[in-house]
Order: C-alpha cells, then sequence, then structure tokens
C-alpha cells in the first residue's frame, strides 16, 4: 500500500492506496479539491464533512450529466451506424453519361481541320 498526503480544500488528508494507483487518486483528489475550493470561495470556511459532502455531490453531478452525454452520443452513433448501413446494402446507382465514338471522332476531324487551316493562314502570311 502507497501512503499519499493529499489536499482538498485547503486541508490535508493522509490517504492510502495500492502501489501504482497513486496517480489515479492524486487525480480524483484534484477534481474534490477543485470543487472544494469552488465552495470555500463561496461560502468561506465550512466543516470538513460539509465541504467534502458538498463538493462530492457537485462531482457527482457532473459525472451524471457525463453519463447522460455520453448515452445520447452513443445513441446517435448507433442511428449513423445503422444508416450507413442502409445505405451500404443500398447503393445509390448513379449513371454517368458515356460519349459516343462518333463525338470523339468529329472532334478529332475538327481539330485536324482547324490545324490545317492554321497551316495555310501561316503560309499566306509568310509569302
Amino acid at each position: 500500500m502507497a501512503d499519499l498526503r493529499i489536499v482538498i480544500g485547503g486541508r490535508d488528508f493522509d490517504v492510502s492506496c495500492q502501489e501504482g494507483e497513486e496517480h489515479f487518486l492524486q487525480a480524483a483528489a484534484a477534481l474534490l479539491d477543485a470543487e472544494a475550493s469552488v465552495l470555500t470561495g463561496q461560502m468561506g470556511r465550512i466543516p470538513e464533512n460539509r465541504m467534502l459532502l458538498m463538493a462530492g455531490l457537485m462531482l457527482a453531478d457532473k459525472a451524471a450529466g457525463t453519463e447522460d452525454n455520453l448515452r445520447q452520443l452513443r445513441a446517435r452513433v448507433a442511428e449513423l451506424e445503422t444508416e450507413l448501413s442502409e445505405v451500404r446494402a443500398n447503393p445509390q446507382r448513379v449513371e454517368v453519361p458515356v460519349i459516343p465514338a462518333e463525338v470523339g471522332d468529329t472532334l478529332a476531324e475538327i481539330a485536324a481541320r482547324a490545324e490545317a487551316m492554321a497551316d495555310k493562314v501561316e503560309e499566306a502570311a509568310a509569302g
């Protein structure tokens, strides 16, 4: 067991935890201390048990709100996954127009004529 001293609401507490879990305990204590600091800032010095109770309730309220948000987000992800499955199961058909070969041939012929005319114009201008 590891022994730690944590500070919550300006008060020191000696606590123990499993080896290797110190950082979790310190993080939890920091969260509780932040809430306790808000309380002591608003109410001044209050009894230790009341401060810890109220700070714990404030954290529990935040955790409940976070759980509600997480539940809503999971439901939205499930909806989106269902929509995606439906789209994958029934892909939309997209038709791409194909240019007929005759159009390509005609354009090539027009380009050849234009080049021949440009050659004639250049010869006339040079001569």
